[in-house]
């Protein structure tokens, strides 16, 4: 779905090789799907395809996949009681663990919040402009 900052957003992931994604990140995009749906923005159909073809890519090695595990839940609870300028929500703080994790250098979000918090740690964030936070 076109939100602001998708277009550069798509730029900047296009034909890349060294993409991570997580479960958690395909349970939340379907969450962002079923509201769209229930909201008549996207046919039940797209909303299918969508998660299907994120699936495929966790399990075809499409992209990199990084597990949940309690070394990035304890990193995660070491983010909120430490990121104080930027609050958080549980998911995010998992998000940035499982980034960290990873090692990687930037982080994609469309919440304000979360890009803050990423860059407070050193990760680049895309797209560069956010909006408000859900």
């Amino acid at each position: 779905m076109p939100e602001p900052g998708s277009a550069e957003f798509n730029q900047s992931v296009d034909r890349r090789n060294d993409l991570v994604v997580s479960d958690l990140g395909v349970t939340e995009v379907v969450s962002a799907l079923a509201r769209r749906v229930r909201h008549a923005e996207v046919t039940p159909e797209a909303a299918r395809r969508v998660q299907h073809a994120l699936v495929v890519g966790l399990d075809d090695g499409v992209y990199q996949r990084v597990e949940l595990t309690p070394g990035v839940h304890r990193q995660a609870e070491h983010f909120l009681s430490s990121l104080t300028e930027t609050p958080l929500r549980a998911a995010d703080a998992l998000h940035l663990a499982l980034a960290t994790s990873a090692r990687a250098a930037s982080l994609a979000s469309f919440d304000r919040r979360l890009s803050a918090a990423a860059r407070a740690l050193g990760l680049a964030t895309y797209p560069a402009r956010v909006g408000s936070p859900p």
